[in-house]
């Protein structure tokens, strides 16, 4: 059983794509994590397909090095605000944090985000300027961003004593000193061009990651003693997993006592009960695997297999005294989406789990998970209200049962609202972007009808602006491809939670309408050559479709039905002109997230696991054109 004082706990806190999952790798590499032959896959930590994929980390996971004789347990954290349930439970069991910063970019809001939360915790950390190897780094700027962030987020005396080192972690090296990157050439780093030390190679004093790792051990402290009078077993429940042999496994960070297997513990949960329970296995964490121990003590991050019943948040503590630690909580959600069994005519056709209790037993599992999301029902037994931390969120979501084979619909993400003193209020967004300067105008008129609200202009060099917004959330749904293409794909957007303000007025959404399919069959590329001109269509031929499809965007503001199926009249008479030569315009490949901002209110998105379709709530065109006419009268209009 280690001591304390062989045990360091750290967070790493790092906007997306500024590196840290990358740097984990290096850690394992240099301190014998992998043997030196073995295969090991890039951005090992990012282990889930859909992590791969988007290229952003979405679970706070666990995992340990050795150094020097220190057991350094690290948890990597999220980056976006949209995973801030993870993030408050990873934070729960570290001692410190390892602040990641790209050397030209600078910190970006989320780095902001979950550093606001480490410094509330009064954790110590240390800062690492990544990058230091970029043609476009500006070492001394962006430090003085991090010391005024730091400030900002009322950092203490201690927290802002932080050290510094700076990396270039693709290659696995760190130092103290800036000018020990002499090999670097001129004008990728703050010392262009620094004469090499005498009697050295260029850079050799900065070979490893050792400087870095000897910072953790000085500015992180072993894990704190729990503030009781007692030495029993306290341990906060941060994580769930699952194991298909031991069942559920509780992560977390044992703050007092020790615990061996076969021990009898007490569940302290929510409503105040304590039943009871006995540990059969416990692991801890080596690298990217679990490894079984006997017994764990004050200050190890480790997980418990044999009690069943546990949920996040619950202490499990010594059955004599069962003394409950105070609970995570987590930030408000601020956006929701309707999940609903799919009604469509193709239903059931590719997915495997389609039903009702199906889709309820599978959100209710999520949100026993993932502490930031909530499941109600709705008036229809079929859907059921899910609300989360944003968009993205509730997207990974849809995306992960659609892996898993469920076949749902979903409507497009709303705002939650709140009455303060009588006043309608809803969650507003602190956008950053970083654009060329060519694009400043277009994208402040473009927030402009959004109710986006410029804060602060600043010029970071390289010809290009860093401009900061104030935003409805429901303002954002939908920019984001806007945004790449007015920016030319050459714009950085992010943006976090920054509470709530007066309800902004009207936000127009799409200005276009949608090209909706009349009927059921196949399309045709005869039929979509003549449609092609109406607007941009998102199918080829040969694609099933069915009556209130959509198939493409209109060109002009009003919905448009045609017959996608139609197929050229055979006859047996000769054309006296020439055919015309049948040529399509590539169809715009509409992607969940895509066709989730693209919806608008009278619209679902329905997910298979094979297909994502876009499609009217109403199907039958006659009965839309009925509702349409109804709301118009209500409204006046007619």
């Amino acid at each position: 059983m280690l001591s304390r004082e062989q045990i360091r706990n750290i967070a790493i806190i790092a906007h997306v794509d500024h590196g840290k999952t990358t740097l984990v790798d290096f850690l394992f590499r240099q301190t014998g994590t992998f043997r030196a032959n073995e295969q090991v896959q890039e951005r090992a930590m990012d282990s889930n397909d859909l992590e791969r994929e988007k290229g952003i980390t979405i679970l706070a996971k666990n995992t340990a090095v050795n150094y020097r004789g220190v057991k350094i347990n690290i948890v990597d954290t999220p980056g976006h605000a949209d995973f801030g349930g993870e993030v408050e439970r990873g934070l729960r069991l570290v001692d410190g944090v390892l602040l990641l910063v790209d050397a030209a970019e600078g910190p970006l809001p989320q780095t902001r985000f979950v550093l606001g939360k480490a410094l509330a915790l009064g954790l110590p950390g240390v800062v690492v300027v990544n990058k230091v190897d970029r043609q476009d780094a500006r070492v001394p700027e962006v430090l003085d961003a991090i010391y005024s962030l730091f400030i900002d987020l009322g950092a203490n005396e201690h927290q802002i004593e932080f050290p510094v080192i700076y990396a270039v972690a693709r290659a696995g090296r760190s130092s103290l000193r800036l000018s020990d990157f002499d090999d670097l050439p001129a004008g990728k780093a703050a010392a262009p061009g620094a004469a090499p030390h005498p009697g050295e190679e260029p850079g050799s004093r900065a070979r490893t990651l050792e400087p870095l790792l000897d910072a953790v051990l000085e500015t992180v402290p072993p894990p704190r003693k729990a503030e009781t009078t007692h030495d029993k077993l306290q341990m906060l429940v941060a994580n769930l997993d699952y194991d298909d042999y031991v069942g559920r496994l509780a992560v977390g960070r044992l703050a007092s006592g020790s615990i061996e297997v076969g021990q009898q513990v007490a569940v302290c949960r929510a409503d105040g009960s304590t039943p009871r329970g006995k540990v059969t296995k416990i692991y801890a964490f080596e690298g990217l695997k679990k490894v079984e121990i006997s017994e764990a003590g004050p200050g190890e991050i480790i997980s418990l297999a044999g009690i069943e019943e546990v949920s996040i948040g619950d202490t499990i503590a010594d059955p004599e005294h069962p003394i409950p630690l105070e609970r995570i909580h987590v930030d408000e959600p601020t956006m929701s989406m309707v999940f609903k069994v799919n009604d469509g005519p193709f239903a059931g056709r590719e997915g495997k789990y389609v039903t009702s209790r199906n889709l309820r037993e599978r959100l209710q599992r999520e949100a026993y998970r993932n502490v930031s999301i909530r499941v109600f029902d709705t008036e229809s037994p079929d859907a059921f209200k899910v609300i989360g931390r944003g968009e993205l969120q509730l997207a990974v979501i849809v995306e992960t049962m659609r892996r898993e084979g469920y076949e749902l619909t979903v409507s497009n993400p709303e705002p939650i609202t709140k009455e303060v003193d009588g006043q309608l209020q809803e969650p507003m967004e602190l956008m950053v972007c970083d654009v060329p300067q060519t694009a400043v105008g277009v994208v402040t008129e473009r927030l402009g009808p959004r109710k986006g609200r410029m804060t602060e202009m600043q010029n970071i060099g390289s010809d290009r602006v860093r401009l900061t917004f104030r935003v409805p959330a429901r303002g954002l749904v939908g920019f984001r491809n806007e945004f790449l293409t007015i920016t030319r794909g050459e714009g950085i957007m992010s943006s976090q939670f920054d509470g709530y303000d007066v309800w902004q007025g009207k936000v127009p959404r799409r200005s276009n309408g949608a090209i909706v399919s009349d009927r059921e069959g196949e399309t045709v590329a005869y039929a979509l050559f003549d449609i092609q001109e109406r607007g941009g269509l998102f199918y080829g031929p040969g694609v099933p479709v069915y009556e209130g499809m959509i198939c493409g965007e209109h060109a002009h503001p009003n919905d448009l039905d045609v017959n996608v199926t139609r197929g050229r009249k055979l006859t047996n008479i000769r054309a006296a002109g020439r055919d015309e030569n049948i040529i399509l315009s590539p169809p715009r490949e509409m992607s969940l997230e895509k066709a989730l901002e693209w919806i608008n209110e009278d619209e679902l998105v329905e997910v298979t696991p094979k297909n994502v379709r876009l499609r009217k709530k109403v199907l039958p065109a006659g009965d839309r054109y009925r509702l349409e006419r109804e709301r118009k009268r209500a409204d006046g209009l007619v």
